[in-house]
């Protein structure tokens, strides 16, 4: 299981955020978050948004640091990016 994880760049609420993604399934970011304690609230279409206050809790436990170009490159590699067009759909994933 390689999960990833973008520097906590993107503002919103008052903190910074990272966004969690698989290149494999839906299925395996969801355990993962799981795990992680993150409610399934954060899941936006195709990726967990993570406060900067928890990055280096998905770090060490796994998620393996990458850029935010990286993080949509292996959305679309995978195929599992969805964009807000579709996003309707994605939340009754």
């Amino acid at each position: 299981m390689t999960l990833y994880i973008d520097p906590p760049a993107w503002p919103g609420h008052g903190r910074m955020w990272s966004h969690v993604v698989s290149d494999v399934s839906y299925d395996e970011l969801h355990a993962f978050a799981e795990e992680l304690g993150v409610p399934r609230r954060a899941f936006e279409r195709d990726h967990y948004d993570l406060p900067s206050h928890r990055y280096a809790d998905a770090v060490a436990a796994g998620a393996v640091e990458v850029s935010s170009r990286e993080v949509v490159r292996l959305l679309h590699a995978s195929g599992l990016r969805r964009r807000k067009r579709d996003g309707a759909q994605a939340r009754r994933m």
